[in-house]
């Protein structure tokens, strides 16, 4: 099984009931291990509505969620530091980072975000 560390967008345009974010996840189930960064899930709560509450607290109770440690913070500060581009965000070195740490895959469908050459990345419609 390969392990994949799905981005912030996908997962948001899961709990938003876009099919085509359903249909890659639905995907992965039995063929990867998915994971997801600590940084993703701040960043589902911080554009989360009341409602929303239940729908997102069954999905991330269902994915492999990773804290941040040392070794991924310093990560990411290299990838701040190395890349530079005022467009590179420090939550998307975070999740970069992740992916790093564990031999992870990044499925997003924000390739842009993610210039970083030492991690292979899915691009999936969403």
């Amino acid at each position: 099984m390969k392990n994949v560390l799905v981005d912030t967008d996908i997962l948001i345009n899961f709990l938003r009931g876009r099919e085509k974010a359903r249909a890659f996840l639905s995907s992965l189930i039995n063929e990867s291990v998915i994971y997801c960064s600590v940084i993703t899930v701040a960043e589902i709560f911080a554009g989360m509505k009341e409602h929303e509450r239940e729908k997102t607290a069954e999905l991330l109770d269902s994915l492999n969620i990773i804290d941040v440690t040392r070794e991924i913070a310093e990560k990411a500060g290299t990838y701040k530091n190395s890349i530079k581009s005022h467009e590179l965000e420090l939550d998307d070195c975070f999740i970069a980072a992740t992916a790093f740490a564990r031999n992870a895959v990044i499925a997003t469908g924000n390739a842009k975000h993610y210039p970083m050459n030492d991690i292979d990345k899915i691009i999936a419609a969403t």
